[in-house]
């Protein structure tokens, strides 16, 4: 669900911060008072979740003071500005210093709800990127987000940690889809260059003399060159099978000149070679050795058996959020479609199927396996699944059922025993087999 946002209206003049106010709440923002900029400073902070709207004119610490010193807080803050008609240039000297816009009396409110709606807009973006700079940079929660009990999710996270620590070039490798990108985030954020800067880009996405000009400079736009960027910390390069022979040359120089261990680090994630050549077939190799030492396959969705039901259930509850609504009941038929399907396109298509699956249970209509035959026949002849042992299968929806019980209970053992109509032992020892503990769910 989307947050609600703040809008903090600081004037001296009682009737201004009413009228304000006022206005606002009924456009749908939270308003918050205040009457001098002293008063507003003792609740605004870094990351506060708002936009302050405040005038320029104040008795004590004015308008423009006031700015400076939000400005020195939480430069990302967007402050609006009111100002009367002789202070115009003192509002566009505050535009230089820092303030998002400003609007002069006597305004029209329609401008003012216009201007406080693209304040928030800002505002939510800048903390939604620093959330994500933060939990990139958080390596237990970057394993966290390896959902998954599987074997070959257990040999993952195991090598992440591994390899995390090694601090020399790894090579990620996996068909599309299994979460790449993702473990190039752990990779960093478990390392000892956590602390340090991830800097990434497609070599699919740029053209050479592009690829050329943001690798190694100059830039035409006068950015500072990514190798440069990333000094110290990790440079990711996403589809280095598309990386040209000319800059795989300078790219296996500009390794070869680190020295051991390497200052920059450098990850390589291949997102799909050619079947009938294999990754060090398609680079330099010279350099598919430098990077290749270290190496991490991430593991096809098909090969991680209950994983697909855990993934689904977590996915499907997400966008159920979101969308408002609730998450769809999988049967028991439902689970082992989901188990035997093929998964051409890995976790991406699975986060897709749990998409749509929650929208159809929103309108009341459609399946699970109506949305995995229209996938695999968009798809075309796709890899299939080997059988698997029906003990396998219903162990696999066992454990989900039960897991799904648990959270919509809140962990309320006699709540899941009721609806599941199991003894108390019994549940425990399932819950024991599976690796559930109550304190996930409370």
């Amino acid at each position: 669900m989307t947050r609600a946002m703040k809008v903090a209206i600081v004037d001296d003049e009682a009737d201004m911060r009413a009228s304000i106010s006022q206005w606002l709440a009924l456009s749908g923002f939270d308003t918050e008072t205040y009457a001098s900029a002293e008063d507003a400073l003792k609740g605004i902070g870094p990351d506060w979740p708002g936009v302050v709207v405040s005038d320029i004119k104040m008795p004590g610490m004015d308008g423009m003071a006031f700015l400076k010193r939000l400005m020195s807080l939480d430069s990302g803050l967007p402050v609006i500005l009111i100002t009367g008609h002789g202070d115009v240039p003192m509002a566009v000297e505050a535009m230089r210093v820092g303030a998002f816009d400003f609007l002069e009396k006597p305004f029209n409110p329609d401008r003012m709800t216009e201007l406080a709606k693209r304040a928030t807009q800002t505002r939510r973006l800048t903390l939604d990127n620093r959330a994500l700079r933060k939990e990139l940079a958080d390596g237990s929660v970057m394993m966290k987000k390896l959902i998954g009990g599987s074997p070959a999710m257990d040999r993952l996270r195991e090598d992440i940690l591994d390899l995390g620590q090694a601090d020399s070039h790894v090579l990620i490798d996996g068909e599309t889809g299994t979460g790449k990108t993702l473990v190039a985030h752990a990779l960093h954020a478990v390392g000892p260059r956590a602390s340090k800067k991830f800097v990434s880009i497609s070599c699919a996405a740029w053209s050479e003399d592009q690829l050329v000009q943001r690798l190694f400079g100059p830039a035409e736009d006068g950015s500072i060159p990514l190798v440069e960027e990333a000094r110290g910390g990790t440079l990711c390069l996403e589809d280095i099978e598309d990386l040209p022979n000319a800059l795989q040359a300078r790219l296996l120089a500009f390794i070869n000149d680190q020295g051991t261990p390497p200052e920059t680090r450098v990850i390589a994630i291949c997102n799909g070679h050619t079947p009938d050549k294999t990754l060090a077939e398609t680079l330099r190799p010279d350099l598919f050795y430098r990077l290749g030492a270290m190496t991490i396959v991430c593991p096809p969705l098909r090969t991680r058996g209950e994983d697909i039901l855990t993934l689904f259930t977590r996915l499907s509850e997400q966008f159920a959020e979101e969308y408002g609504c609730d998450a769809p009941q999988v049967t028991a038929q439902e689970a082992a479609q989901l188990l035997q399907a093929p998964w051409p396109g890995n976790v991406r298509q699975l986060v897709n199927i749990a998409e749509r699956a929650v929208l159809q249970n929103r309108r009341g209509s459609g399946s699970i396996a109506s949305l995995l035959m229209a996938d695999n026949e968009a798809a075309g002849p796709t890899l299939t699944t080997e059988g698997k042992p029906l003990k396998d299968y219903v162990e696999a929806f066992e454990r989900m059922l039960i897991d799904n019980t648990m959270r919509r209970h809140k962990g309320s053992i006699v709540a899941v025993m009721e609806e599941l109509c199991l003894p108390r032992r019994t549940l425990n020892e399932k819950m024991a087999k599976y690796g559930l503990t109550r304190g996930d769910y409370v």
